[in-house]
């Protein structure tokens, strides 16, 4: 655990009593302060209590009297689309608002860390798409290569949870834009903007504030490092923002869409080969078609930016390249869950958005496509580049039909249920086809989560295999 500093003896809030809630509880206790606490759901309250937490109801008229701070989920809306009633009301009696990675940020060095011959570092990965995989797999190379690290945030354990670290450890957190955009204090060693889509607009007031939002990573405290995916217009303009000039090796510019040229500190991905080049000459290549683990443009991105930071904490090629090996993958992410009669079945529920779909339809070919759920923002056209690969498509989700009209051309067979759509589509397969969960949309429709469906393609497909 990290105890909480600043609060010793005084009254904090805590709003928001999940897994990261709970967590900030005990760590502003561990930390001296006295946590007040409260969820509007009464499961989540009761739990609270159980783990000897005090309840304090924020509802009532003086609740807030005497408060230091109120400490929030990263779930509850604190501005967009509406601000949370209890958020509204410490904004008006001028209480400071934050979450648990502000806390972690201004709380995570010790008096210990003068006695360390390194002290500790922190990564913190951002972006819309693959900062999953691009935690884990940073986590995975450190550990392969004998360095103490931790895997954090988005990912994995609480911020708050983690075990104060030791010498030379690599804190590696995985940020959503809920966590970034409201943290009062982000100070990380090395920062990552993996690439920019739409998603989670509402909660961000659009484009711009979604944008906003994750460039806070980089701009409230200066990371010593920025790997940035300069494949989209955000990532060029942040890149920009942040170099002194071309040369400016603190910046290192990422892409899988072009080969990369010019005197800076430069990582790309072209036709399967990762490139590293400095000051104009190339001092680093790997191979990555037979990484089984990292399929497709969108998997190089993410070892490109997990390359880059492994380079900046001193990691070597050789060492990098064969830690990409050994990696597992993420489950639901691009995950190999069975390969028989010629047929491999992979299990992307994560690719909740089309920007995410597309990627996994680039990835593959021949693909039977397991595709729908709650359609998000913006529609189905940014499927187009993809949709040459897919042989056929299996409707899932209450409102399949009309998910099905939205493909278009391609050949559509409305399923409702995952069930029906994995039989099908096992039917159809012949050697050389890839059946493909990639929905391009929410689950909330029919399951509690994308973990959840995802875990049902899983299990229908290895009983239809038995």
């Amino acid at each position: 655990m990290i105890p909480v500093h600043g609060y010793e003896g005084e009254k904090v809030a805590v709003l928001g009593l999940g897994r990261s809630g709970l967590a900030t509880a005990r760590a502003l206790q561990a930390g001296g302060a006295i946590p007040l606490c409260w969820d509007d759901g009464a499961e989540a309250r009761a739990r609270a209590e159980a783990a000897g937490l005090t309840l304090h109801d924020l509802g009532r008229r003086e609740a807030f009297e005497g408060v230091a701070a109120l400490i929030t989920s990263p779930g509850i809306p604190h501005l967009y689309p509406e601000t949370n009633k209890h958020i509204a009301r410490a904004y008006k009696a001028g209480i400071p608002v934050d979450n648990d990675i502000g806390l972690f940020f201004r709380s995570l060095g010790s008096g210990a860390w003068d006695e360390m011959d390194q002290p500790p570092r922190v990564v913190a990965v951002t972006g819309s798409n693959g900062k999953s995989t691009t935690s884990a797999l940073i986590h995975h190379i450190l550990k392969v290569a004998g360095k103490p690290a931790q895997l954090a945030g988005n990912i994995g354990r609480g911020v708050l949870d983690i075990e104060p670290p030791i010498d030379g450890e690599v804190i590696v957190l995985e940020l959503s834009s809920y966590q970034t955009d409201l943290a009062r204090a982000l100070t990380p060693d090395v920062a990552v903007f993996t690439n920019l889509s739409p998603d989670h607009l509402d909660r961000h007031g659009g484009p711009g504030g979604y944008f906003a939002a994750k460039r806070r990573l980089f701009a409230e405290g200066g990371p010593d490092r920025a790997v940035v995916g300069v494949d989209e217009p955000e990532g060029l303009f942040l890149a920009g923002q942040l170099a002194m000039g071309p040369g400016d090796d603190r910046v290192i510019r990422v892409s899988v869409d072009e080969k990369l040229t010019g005197p800076g500190w430069l990582v790309y991905a072209r036709k399967g080969f990762l490139s590293e080049t400095r000051k104009g000459k190339q001092v680093g290549s790997i191979d990555l078609r037979t990484i089984a683990s990292l399929p497709g443009t969108h998997n190089h991105q993410n070892a490109c930016c997990a390359y880059a930071v492994c380079r900046t904490l001193g990691l070597s090629p050789k060492v990098i390249e064969q830690a990409f090996h050994s990696f597992a993958g993420l489950p639901h992410r691009s995950q190999l869950v069975a390969e028989a009669g010629g047929v491999r079945y992979v299990n992307d529920s994560k690719a909740t958005n089309v920007d995410a779909a597309l990627m996994a339809l680039l990835a593959f070919r021949n693909i039977r496509w397991i595709v729908g759920g709650l359609q998000k923002e913006g529609g189905l056209s940014g499927l187009a580049e993809g949709l040459p690969n897919v042989a056929k498509a299996y409707v899932i989700g209450r409102e399949a039909e009309a998910f099905a009209r939205d493909l278009g051309a391609v050949e559509a067979q409305v399923c409702t249920t995952m069930e029906a759509a994995v039989a099908a589509a096992m039917a159809d397969a012949q050697s050389g086809d890839t059946v493909l969960l990639a929905p391009a949309a929410a689950s909330f429709d029919q399951y509690d989560s994308f973990e959840k469906r995802g875990e049902d393609f899983i299990a229908r497909v290895k009983a239809a295999l038995d």
